[in-house]
């Protein structure tokens, strides 16, 4: 039987390599994140940045640029923390950076605070040419979901079944819509031929 028959069940030896690999793509990400100058997090609708600076540092020595689709940020006179494209827009307006104290450990850091245009989208990285994170791996927790309004959440459970309808090649909602449509259509008017009918 092949890896690439729908009942094929996969053995415990390729479980346990399957959990291998993607212990070793998790390490590898954390390892890469681990090398870039700043810190970030993110959920479905915001993205946050932080990075360290010297504790002598105040906010006019600092030189943050953030137009939609780009951001900047330095020290003055120094290599940029931070720069370059964003995968996805921002909303100007709505995205903002401050100077924090820290007390863990005892300094300061520059916080940026970005506001997604797109409030549907996981970002891959903070700017192109970082190294990505695997967005399809992301798992919003329970508490947050149930956090969200009643048609946030809706789209965003949607989005996941998607997902896992996609990894596993079955057919997204919508599909599963229209199939259901259709079926129904044919029920009602068995008199039409839906022999050529196209779902998509």
């Amino acid at each position: 039987m092949s890896s690439a028959d729908p009942e094929h069940t996969p053995s415990p030896a390729e479980v346990a390599a399957r959990d291998v690999e993607e212990k070793e793509r998790k390490a590898r990400e954390i390892a890469e994140q681990a090398q870039l100058p700043y810190k970030w997090t993110q959920d479905i609708k915001e993205l946050d940045v932080t990075a360290p600076i010297p504790t002598n540092i105040k906010g006019r020595d600092m030189e943050v640029i953030l137009t939609k689709t780009k951001i900047r940020v330095a020290i003055k006179g120094q290599e940029p923390i931070i720069e370059g494209e964003f995968p996805h827009p921002i909303l100007v307006d709505e995205s903002s950076w401050t100077l924090e104290t820290t007390a863990n450990p005892p300094g300061k850091e520059v916080s940026i605070h970005l506001d997604k245009a797109n409030k549907m989208t996981w970002w891959p990285h903070v700017v192109k040419g970082a190294p990505k994170i695997d967005v399809t791996k992301i798992q919003p927790e329970n508490s947050s979901l149930s956090d969200l309004d009643g048609e946030t959440r809706m789209m965003v459970e949607k989005m996941m079944y998607d997902q896992r309808q996609k990894e596993m090649g079955g057919m997204t909602s919508d599909e599963q819509k229209k199939m259901d449509l259709l079926k129904k259509f044919q029920a009602d008017h068995p008199e039409m031929d839906f022999s050529n009918a196209q779902i998509g």
